[in-house]
């Protein structure tokens, strides 16, 4: 995992795209597509900060049975995705969730980007380096922008946690499961059981 500070970017150069100084993620991600950044890395920017970790086999086997789950309730058309840019609430915080589920009707804006008051379900799988971010900024932000249902899969300890009612800058209810145990959804928007006895350890 590598972190990028916002200060080591040549922010004269990207700040002459705009009149003023003040970095936006747009200028931050426009300057991260000319960087050489290698296949296969997640990249994204959590309070102004550019974390960039790669994708292990294990993260993505997770990631694709819960869109395996969401399919199979929701169908082929369900409004999901994987590591695409959502700017949420706060300070320079573009997110690109591990598994995010939107409304039927979501729709994308004339920036071409999704609304997160549109999202009903986000997934992170833990990645040693960004834990800190999934546990802490992240769940706060998630809890901010009222995102109903987040989920953190954690291979490493072979444990998710659910956090469900969001109220202000937190989650009002969270439930600890080991892997193998099925998550009761059923009474959050996703009105589903998770099944976690195939997801990996390690």
């Amino acid at each position: 995992m590598t972190v990028v500070e916002t200060d080591r970017i040549d922010t004269d150069r990207i700040a002459m795209a705009d009149e003023s100084s003040e970095l936006t993620l747009d200028m931050l991600f426009g300057a991260l597509e000319k960087m050489p950044v290698p296949e296969g890395v997640k990249v994204e920017i959590v309070e102004g900060n550019i974390f960039m970790s790669p994708q292990r086999r294990v993260h993505w086997e997770i990631i694709r049975r819960i869109v395996r789950a969401l399919e199979d309730k929701f169908g082929m058309d369900v409004v999901v995705m994987s590591d695409v840019r959502i700017d949420f609430p706060g300070h320079l915080n573009g997110f690109c969730p591990d598994v995010a589920k939107l409304a039927d009707d979501a729709s994308q804006g004339a920036d071409g980007r999704w609304d997160p008051e549109d999202v009903e379900f986000i997934a992170e799988v833990i990645s040693k380096g960004t834990a800190v971010n999934d546990y802490g900024a992240k769940k706060t932000t998630y809890a901010t922008a009222g995102i109903p249902v987040y989920l953190i899969a954690d291979p490493y300890t072979g444990r998710c946690r659910v956090y469900t009612d969001p109220k202000d800058d937190e989650y009002a209810t969270e439930l600890t499961v080991l892997f193998g145990t099925a998550i009761d959804l059923s009474t959050t928007p996703l009105g589903l059981i998770l099944e976690t006895d195939k997801f990996p350890r390690g």
